[in-house]
């Protein structure tokens, strides 16, 4: 639907009024930080008459909308299309996709701004609805219940902290010629040659799209495997995938420095090793919580690793103080804090006591080439905790219907791992096409407390990739 640009005129030029020309405010509830888990919570505690306000620096929505989960969708949709272009000819469509340029980095770019745009506005307009009053500008603790944005000091009687966190770069020479994944989202134009650095789902994610869409493409990381924390099956189906599209995977390798040269960016590898120079440097190497918010004056604790400390409730170490998000780093994911938000103010402001959300069998999507979907256990993690012989482990690979007409034999492997006596599922990996879709209504059954004979007594849909699930022996 279009937006009223009148409207919005009045909603931008509301919150920041209500920022300059009030010099102390108190509220009921103070949200630090306007990503998709703050805004959740704000939301939901206006809903209730809460006095609620919330603050943010940059644009609304947080990682997800402005450098995360949104962007990155569209990107891997784009990159999807060019996969689908070249399996064109085999399915009767000729003289589709054979020109390169004729993929344009920088109108998808534009296209794809002008969405993010769109949505900072939807956001802005529905906190505004939902009577949330909008601070701009980065918030610090000087108190224990008292923030300061810029001249204007708050206080609460409850805040919460939702800051979120940023990319990491390492500390070599030459790491500033690097860009991060919030830099790949400012990309105005196409490299022709990249090195992405790292083994997480972001460097699979962003190495995937880059290779898709044409760009010559090196993964590099410092161990033996890809996605080390996923289940065996993932790690190495992916890899295969990976490698057979054409991507160059350098396992054991270690970034030592990187030059600017002529030629483009030389990156110096462990073992006197240099990789050919290269248009983009992209450090996927893990992110940082923003916790630099004067917490000690708050009285809030940190982790080692320098996440805020909460309990499963979202308690800090300070009291009516709470956190969620990335910046506690439990499961860094969109879905997650929007839950936990939620739940939050469920239990805070609609007597919902003893309410939390459950960390336990959350699913998840990577958004690689191809995708995986996966909950619960993964097969290394159900032998450490019960034991090999306590478990029946499930599992298939086959060639989907899609690759049946094209030279491109694009595999899909599932996992399912049951717990005996009555072989609950306690683990299901996919990898291949479509595996994103496939996991949100088996992640129901999973949460539910499913077995295997309730997955075989489910009728399979046919011809599909996902009847597999229902029908292995």
């Amino acid at each position: 639907m279009p937006i009223n640009l009148s409207r919005l005129w009045f909603i931008q030029t509301r919150s920041f009024h209500q920022t300059i020309n009030n010099m102390s405010q108190h509220f009921e509830y103070l949200v630090i930080g306007a990503g998709s888990g703050g805004i959740a919570s704000a939301r939901r505690a206006a809903q209730y008459k809460v006095k609620t306000a919330i603050i943010e620096s940059s644009r609304l929505g947080g990682t997800c909308v402005n450098v995360g989960c949104v962007p990155k969708k569209v990107m891997f949709n784009a990159a999807t299309i060019a996969e689908t272009l070249h399996d064109a000819a085999d399915y009767g469509f000729f003289n589709v996709g054979k020109d390169a340029a004729a993929f344009n980095w920088r109108h998808l770019y534009d296209n794809r701004e002008a969405y993010i745009s769109r949505l900072n506005g939807i956001y802005e307009k529905n906190l505004v609805g939902s009577d949330v009053t909008i601070f701009r500008g980065r918030g610090k603790f000087t108190g224990p219940k008292e923030v300061q944005v810029g001249e204007t000091t708050l206080t609460a009687d409850h805040i919460l902290i939702a800051t979120g966190g940023e990319p990491n770069y390492p500390d070599i020479p030459g790491a500033e010629h690097g860009i991060t994944s919030d830099g790949f989202f400012e990309l105005k134009e196409q490299p022709k040659r990249v090195a992405v650095v790292g083994a997480g789902y972001i460097a699979v994610e962003i190495a995937g799209i880059f290779n898709a869409l044409g760009s010559k493409t090196s993964i590099i990381y410092r161990n033996e495997e890809l996605l080390r924390k996923f289940d065996v099956t993932l790690r190495t189906e992916l890899t295969k995938a990976m490698e057979n599209a054409g991507i160059n995977t350098l396992k054991n390798s270690k970034v030592l420095r990187v030059d600017k040269t002529d030629e483009g960016l030389v990156l110096t590898l462990n073992g006197d090793r240099k990789l050919d120079p290269v248009d983009c440097v992209l450090w996927a190497i893990g992110r940082h919580p923003h916790s630099n918010l004067g917490l000690d004056l708050a009285g809030v604790q940190l982790t080692e690793s320098g996440h805020v400390k909460v309990d499963k409730y979202q308690n800090t170490t300070s009291d009516k103080v709470y956190a969620l998000g990335d910046v506690c780093g439990h499961y860094e994911l969109t879905p997650v804090a929007i839950a936990a938000g939620r739940r939050l103010s469920e239990r805070l402001f609609n007597k919902k006591d003893g309410l939390h959300l459950e960390y336990d069998n959350i699913p998840s999507v990577i958004f690689s080439h191809p995708t995986i979907g996966t909950i619960g256990l993964t097969e290394e993690e159900a032998n450490q905790k019960y034991g090999n012989d306590k478990l029946k482990i499930y599992k298939t690979t086959f060639g989907g219907l899609y690759n049946s007409v094209i030279p491109r034999k694009e595999l899909t492997s599932m996992k399912i791992i049951t717990l005996l006596p009555d072989e609950k599922v306690i683990g299901l990996h996919i990898i291949g096409r479509g595996a994103d879709e496939m996991l949100q209504g088996f992640s129901v059954a999973v949460k539910m407390g499913a077995t295997k004979a309730d997955f075989d007594n489910c009728v399979a849909i046919h011809p599909t990739s996902s009847e597999e699930l229902v029908t292995l022996r």
